[in-house]
């Protein structure tokens, strides 16, 4: 099994994205029986203290990563520094498609009190978000919703990992009629 595990350690090493264990048992030639083993031995060893590295568990998908703990100190030099800031209106835009997906431009308008074209037109650049299909309105408007990329940069496995918010928090986010 040792084999078989530096194998998927090194296939996960080398990939870039969060791999499911379909994409591995591909990748590597193995079966789902041993990817799942291989897969128990490698959190196993990640998870002494004179290790660095973890695996994160990404959008349904497993990769190699530095520690959360370690992360804060090394983000600087080795995140993706200024392609992946977003100015405070982006960040205030992608919090409202996060927590109310999926919604319309209106919506967020509505919610923001400002335009947000170009704040949405920046975070489809980034792949942060993409079209949710058509809301069965009049004019039948684009909805948004955050994308597994959204996910990879904010180190989540699902959207089910946001920030619980209180009743003041969430006011923020009803439309006017929600109430």
């Amino acid at each position: 099994m040792e084999k078989e595990t530096a194998l998927l350690e090194a296939v996960l090493f080398l990939e870039a994205d969060p791999l499911d264990n379909g994409s591995l048992c591909r990748i590597s030639g193995l079966s789902k029986e041993t990817v799942e083993a291989a897969i128990a031995d490698l959190e196993e060893k990640y998870a002494r203290e004179d290790s660095g590295l973890e695996l994160s568990r990404i959008g349904g998908g497993i990769m190699i990563s530095p520690k959360k703990e370690y992360w804060e100190q090394l983000k600087e030099r080795y995140g993706k520094k200024n392609e992946s800031r977003l100015s405070r209106a982006a960040l205030e835009t992608l919090t409202i498609i996060a927590y109310r997906q999926p919604v319309t431009r209106a919506e967020i308008k509505a919610i923001r009190g400002i335009e947000s074209d170009n704040m949405i037109r920046l975070l489809l650049e980034k792949f942060l978000i993409k079209e949710a299909g058509k809301k069965d309105v009049p004019g039948k408007p684009v909805q948004y919703k955050t994308t597994p990329e959204f996910l990879k940069a904010f180190r989540m496995n699902s959207i089910a990992e946001l920030p619980k918010l209180n009743e003041n928090e969430l006011d923020k986010f009803e439309l006017e009629g929600e109430r």
